[in-house]
């Protein structure tokens, strides 16, 4: 591969440019949750109906274990080129579904029934694409970059997130509500669908990284399974690492526009705004955190971040709920995507250091679909839930404090979990014990 700066921004913004696609129809889902609910599944309820329609939107979450394992051995198996092509190709299907299910009004439950298998198809996607990606952009980037690079990653959904906010932002001024109800709001993920092919051509033009094509073994996939058993105790450590990461990304990108519009009784467009200003400040800040961590250590990053959001989660959501306004809106949901952006960007960097290269995307992109299957994925439901439950609309803040609680706990975990000697330490302090069960051990790249 061309070690030009030109040839590896090239590849930066081919191997993201996917990633937009597999997130944007992610968004919209969130964005268009009160819509997607009065569609396929409607109550007399609104809560009721809210509930399920999250709910929904969480299973396809539960898919992404299976995906990661699956898709994630096949891509540490035949290539990075190759796998993420795939994976692209699989959420374009889910994404086609979404948008022309017929609703229930329709065709009745076979609506919510064919959905439900689009999120879940959508969810087995997305499993493997953030670790693909994050594991590419590892490999490709000199070794002391190593975070700045993986930055990329992140900053490529905060694209999916402004042109889904955008996009949204416009239907919303120029399109009157009840048509938007009707069926406008199909429009986005209409325009997702026409994107695809160019996405595909773009990812399809991708070159193998020097890492893959270097290792000699690349296990089959009944050692993945054989090493990800006998690892068990890192792959959890992995989860614990990004949970903060994942509920507080669907907190501020997901959830924002539904809490603005049910909760505060703030304008679709207000929520849309700040989604889209959340999307830009993270743009920036995930490289630039990603880019500090290579400078001074992941773990003060790590630290830093998680330590904030346990201690002013709530208190700003309190302080939100009792002053609702779209200018308080947008300040509480700045301070928490930059608390997102700063642990972020140590976290993905961290997640990669600590998997060895021969079932790296396979290893990353299990613990992480763990922690989006089981906190972060049902954020939007559990917050909608815990709103309900307490009475208090600064709830969602407590399970954002919790998954700070978590980080932390990750953290203080990096030293032991992964000792490091003299020798062998990178920036990160990071070196992992995971071996497949009848492989020799291969130096890291």
């Amino acid at each position: 591969m061309n070690t030009t700066h030109a040839s590896k921004f090239s590849a930066i913004l081919r191997v993201a440019s996917g990633n937009f696609i597999e997130m944007f129809d992610f968004f919209l889902y969130g964005f268009y949750a009160r819509y997607i609910a009065a569609a396929f599944f409607p109550s007399e309820n609104q809560y009721a109906s809210l509930l399920l329609t999250f709910a929904v939107f969480g299973a396809g979450f539960l898919m992404r274990p299976i995906g990661a394992i699956i898709l994630g051995g096949y891509i540490d198996r035949v290539g990075r080129r190759t796998g993420l092509t795939v994976t692209l190709a699989i959420m374009a299907v889910g994404t086609i579904i979404v948008a022309f299910t017929p609703s229930y009004a329709t065709i009745g439950l076979a609506a919510p029934i064919i959905v439900f298998l689009g999120r879940l198809l959508q969810g087995f996607s997305a499993g493997v694409e953030l670790g693909g990606v994050a594991v590419y952009l590892f490999e490709i980037a000199p070794r002391n970059q190593k975070g700045f690079y993986v930055g990329w990653q992140a900053s490529s959904l905060q694209v999916a997130t402004m042109a889904a906010a955008g996009i949204g932002y416009l239907l919303s001024d120029l399109v009157a509500p009840a048509t938007i109800q009707a069926w406008a709001w199909r429009i986005p993920f209409l325009i997702g669908c026409l994107i695809v092919p160019f996405l595909l051509v773009l990812r399809n033009s991708l070159e193998e990284t020097e890492a893959f094509l270097a290792r000699k073994h690349h296990p089959r996939f009944s050692e993945i399974l054989v090493s990800l058993a006998a690892n068990y105790r890192l792959i959890v450590h992995g989860m614990l690492l990004v949970v903060m990461t994942t509920v507080t990304f669907y907190l501020v990108a997901v959830y924002t526009p539904t809490f603005g519009a049910t909760v505060l009784k703030l304008s679709a467009s207000d929520g849309l705004a700040v989604t889209f200003a959340v999307g830009l400040l993270s743009f920036f800040c995930v490289p630039a955190m990603g880019a500090l961590s290579d400078r001074i250590g992941r773990r003060p990053v790590l630290y830093g971040a998680a330590t904030l959001g346990i201690l002013t989660a709530y208190p700003a959501l309190s302080w939100l709920a009792a002053n609702p306004s779209f200018a308080h809106l947008m300040i509480v949901e700045l301070w928490l995507a930059f608390l997102y952006a700063a642990y972020n960007g140590a976290a993905m960097v961290a997640l990669t250091e600590i998997m060895p290269a021969h079932v790296r995307t396979v290893g990353f992109a299990f613990a992480f679909s763990l922690a989006v299957a089981i906190f972060g994925g049902f954020t939007p439901m559990v917050s909608t839930w815990l709103i309900h439950a307490t009475g208090d609309k600064a709830a969602p803040g407590l399970w954002m404090t919790f998954a700070s609680f978590c980080g932390v706990v990750a953290t203080l975990m990096l030293r032991s979990a992964t000792p490091a000697t003299a020798a062998g330490e990178d920036r990160g302090g990071l070196r992992s014990a995971f071996r497949v069960a009848g492989t020799p051990a291969e130096t890291r790249p």
